[in-house]
């Protein structure tokens, strides 16, 4: 039985909704697919973007994705952004931008030339509680760079907050390895968040399509220092020794998106719960944790508004989740795509 959920529509209108951050101030920035960054603030979408990323490309399930603000925006007003570009074939870059509150200005790159795909392209962005810039990378639909530590593609990356490498990252001092990887191994996380008690890194990621092995086996991770997270070894439930299997596996495919711990006070029974959005699966799956392990799992809004993509705890103490219908896998209804306010009804 699930749970009697609140749901209010906050902005509706809007063209693949892909990744949300909240400023100290309460405004929403979030990213749309082909190019925009959006604001909503005092519960109401602003209707002019603020601003379009001129050299963002969107085809397939690439364009403007991960988003993350800086832990001291307070003070330098940093926004990360995360995008596929065209430079004789699709790439991924991560830029900082400054917000001024009605446009971004002071472009600086942070890390770019990473592979990029018409599907694949990873790009969770978030700072940890080391401060550190982490990313996720896809496997470019190449499944045999993610295990290849000369290379970007379907890693965990961590990064200084101007670029630079960490001097305690894992492979730093590894022969031919690139010193910005943290973890090998992944095929396509496209969540990411930190558990607040512990501070452990959780990721989602999509399993197999078919092409590249068979359905389902979509993961939620540990992501941990050094650590191999299997593909394209194995997957599944399979195991190796030296590869982590995931803490939980999804069969039949659900199509996992953003993931995020509930953060708020407003609602008890959700505090330190794990929120993940999916499209597929047209669910938000609540996972109740004890630390490292699962609980019990639930399923919220089940094919009641379709595809989800983003979910994040809002500074207002509710959930706040995007759709995802008008992404060329969906059935749009005449509003989407919509960011929804969610909450545990009395």
């Amino acid at each position: 039985m699930q749970a009697r959920l609140s749901v209010e529509i906050v902005a509706q209108g809007l063209e693949v909704p892909w990744a949300f951050a909240f400023t100290p101030d309460g405004r929403l920035l979030f990213t749309e697919r082909p190019g925009r960054v959006r604001v909503v603030e005092k519960g109401r979408l602003r209707e002019k973007p603020l601003a379009v990323i001129e050299d963002c490309v969107h085809r397939g399930e690439g364009g403007l994705m991960g988003i993350a603000v800086h832990p001291n925006y307070g003070r330098n007003r940093w926004v990360y952004l995360a995008y596929l570009y065209d430079d004789r074939g699709f790439k991924v870059r991560v830029v900082r931008f400054r917000d001024t509150g009605e446009s971004l200005t002071d472009r600086k790159v942070i890390i770019e030339n990473i592979e990029g795909s018409f599907v694949h392209d990873g790009t969770a962005l978030g700072f940890g509680p080391d401060g550190k810039l982490y990313i996720t990378t896809g496997d470019a639909a190449k499944r045999e760079l993610s295990a290849r530590l000369d290379r970007l593609e379907g890693k965990t990356l961590r990064l200084n907050d101007d670029g630079t490498v960490p001097k305690d990252n894992p492979f730093v001092n590894t022969p031919n390895a690139r010193p910005e990887i943290w973890t090998i191994g992944h095929r396509n996380a496209q969540g990411m968040d930190w558990q607040p008690r512990t501070g452990l890194m959780f990721q989602s990621e999509h399993g197999p399509s078919g092409f590249d092995g068979p359905g389902g086996g979509d993961e939620v991770n540990i992501v941990e220092r050094g650590k191999h997270y299997g593909w394209p070894h194995i997957h599944h439930r399979e195991t190796r020794e030296g590869m982590e299997a995931p803490l939980l596996e999804f069969t039949p495919a659900v199509g996992p998106a953003s993931i995020a711990f509930y953060r708020g006070t407003r609602f008890r029974e959700w505090q330190g719960n794990l929120f993940m959005a999916t499209l597929r699966g047209q669910r938000l799956v609540r996972i109740v944790l004890d630390g490292r392990r699962v609980v019990r799992t639930e399923n919220l809004l089940t094919n009641m508004h379709g595809r989800l993509r983003a979910v994040a705890s809002g500074p207002d103490g509710f959930l706040y989740v995007s759709t995802s219908n008008r992404d060329g896998r969906g059935r749009p209804h005449p509003d989407d795509d919509r960011i929804l306010r969610i909450g545990l009804s009395s």
